[in-house]
């Protein structure tokens, strides 16, 4: 069993999915955990939610400025994880240019403003969720294959540069979050009833399951510059 009793971390994008079951286990598993999110209300809801209690901040991870101003107000987090972003998914002669750049300026540029002023405990972690299109395109997702294939590179240098402070991710393929709760219910149900066909593990991923994975990579001192494809196995399917 892991065990951050004792740690600070903070989940930026913490207010729902990914972000927000991040946030639980850490704090069921004894860390003192903040959320942060763009969204007041979103954020108040969140804390509201757990359990096991939560500390709430508002924060635009786009803004350089306010991310500076965030983390030289506060002390050193032993772990920050970045897994929110505001994106949009269409073919780029499709999507519009503000949509795109909107997109590479929330998942892309967020974490990379995270890195440049986050202050973060000697061998403590800076952890991000990428995704598996970075190694496996798809038509209609080549924008979001290359954020996440810029990220992870990323990552591997923020490794050498900002050692001893340890940075991973976590690439996983779809997961069942409310990123997908726009689309008709029956056709999002169609929809993962295909993935869960053509995935070798027969299911989509939960946000739990990286979640686990993201605090594996952060809890384990060995682990730095490290991509884990977390992905259902839809990457070599």
């Amino acid at each position: 069993m892991l065990d951050f009793s004792g740690q600070r971390i903070l989940v930026a994008g913490g207010s729902s999915g990914i972000g927000l079951a991040t946030a639980e286990l850490a704090a069921e598993l004894g860390a003192d955990v903040t959320i942060a999110s763009r969204s007041r209300e979103r954020v108040e809801a969140a804390c509201r939610s757990c359990a096991h209690g939560l500390r709430g901040a508002v924060l635009d991870l786009a803004d350089d400025a306010a991310v500076a101003r965030f983390f030289a107000l506060d002390e050193p987090w032993h772990h920050i994880v970045v897994t929110g972003s505001q994106v949009s998914m269409a073919a780029v002669r499709d999507l519009p240019l503000s949509s795109a750049l909107d997109a590479v300026d929330s998942k892309f540029w967020g974490f990379y403003h995270v890195a440049r002023h986050a202050r973060i405990h000697s061998g403590g972690s800076l952890g991000v969720v990428a995704g598996f299109l970075s190694t496996r395109p798809a038509a209609g997702r080549a924008l979001m294959g290359a954020i996440n294939a810029a990220l992870e590179s990323l990552v591997r240098g923020l490794a050498l540069e900002l050692k001893p402070v340890r940075v991973n991710a976590v690439s996983p393929a779809v997961v069942d979050t409310s990123m997908w709760d726009s689309m008709e219910p029956s056709v999002r149900e169609a929809m993962f009833e295909r993935l869960r066909a053509s995935y070798p593990a027969g299911c989509v991923g939960q946000p739990l399951d990286i979640a686990r994975q993201l605090l594996l990579l952060a809890a384990t001192p060995y682990a730095t510059g490290t991509i884990v494809t977390l992905d259902g196995g839809a990457s070599i399917a």
